[in-house]
């Protein structure tokens, strides 16, 4: 199993931790399907009122699809099978609140969940950034979830700089991508402190919060996600170049800014 679950049945708080820190928490189609699962078992389960979702390890929160994996497309070229796409809650219709806890690393897939869950509590230690553009890639669905959580120009300069530079966890709070700063030893503890108190509210009344929250900014989020696959489809590199530009980086710490 990638995806370690502990449920606290006295608080009603479920921590959700993806358990690959050897790959930064990458995510492979074994923890893509265990997330999506999971976020469905949770519909059905009265005990779970709130959910807190991290990464193991303080190297990584989510480095985003695992590249390893290998997933077969069709031949129309109308159509793009991404396994990301149904490894956040709101995909599986859960609208019970989610709480990130971001520890080191979160970047490109990592999005997918970030863009899912109602807020962030991050580590001081975080850095956030989209590597796509630099490895000839579109990121499309990364920059809507978070052309709706940043102001345009932030998520512009993230989604477009590519590798160049990680946004830190003090600007991605000063700029409301993140609600909490938390030493990293004390972010798990930050993270469940606001679960719990979420948990201990009446669920119908914190779910219909979280539907409404949602639904002001369903409609525009949904007619950009339904072209993303066609902006890849038209914008990326051939795997064969996506792998040699990623197998040619430069992974030491001098190749970006912090800003």
């Amino acid at each position: 199993m990638s995806v370690r679950v502990e449920r606290d049945e006295k608080t009603g708080v479920a921590v959700v931790t993806l358990d690959r820190p050897d790959r930064h928490n990458a995510v492979d189609l074994e923890t893509a399907a265990e997330l999506s699962s999971l976020w469905r078992e949770f519909r059905f389960d009265e005990d779970v009122r709130a959910v807190v979702v991290t990464g193991a390890g303080s190297a990584a929160f989510c480095t985003g699809i695992d590249r390893s994996v290998e997933v077969p497309q069709p031949a129309s070229p109308y159509s793009i099978d991404d396994p990301m796409i149904a490894i956040g809650p709101k995909a599986n219709d859960l609208w019970k609140p989610v709480v990130a806890a971001v520890n080191g690393m979160a970047c490109g897939g990592a999005f997918y969940l970030l863009g899912e869950a109602e807020f962030i509590v991050s580590s001081t230690t975080a850095t956030y950034f989209d590597p796509h553009t630099s490895y000839g890639m579109v990121s499309a669905y990364e920059a809507i979830y978070m052309a709706q959580r940043m102001p345009f120009g932030e998520v512009a300069r993230m989604s477009l700089m590519g590798t160049a530079e990680r946004l830190s966890a003090q600007r991605a709070y000063e700029i409301g991508l993140v609600s909490e700063l938390a030493e990293p030893a004390e972010l798990l503890a930050a993270a469940e402190r606001a679960a719990r108190t979420l948990a201990g509210f009446p669920t119908g009344a914190v779910q219909g919060t979280v539907r409404a929250l949602w639904a002001a900014k369903e409609a525009a989020r949904a007619q950009a996600l339904a072209q993303a696959p066609h902006l890849i489809a038209l914008g990326n590199l051939p795997p064969e170049r996506q792998a040699e530009l990623f197998g040619a980086r430069r992974p030491r710490s001098t190749d970006f800014r912090v800003r």
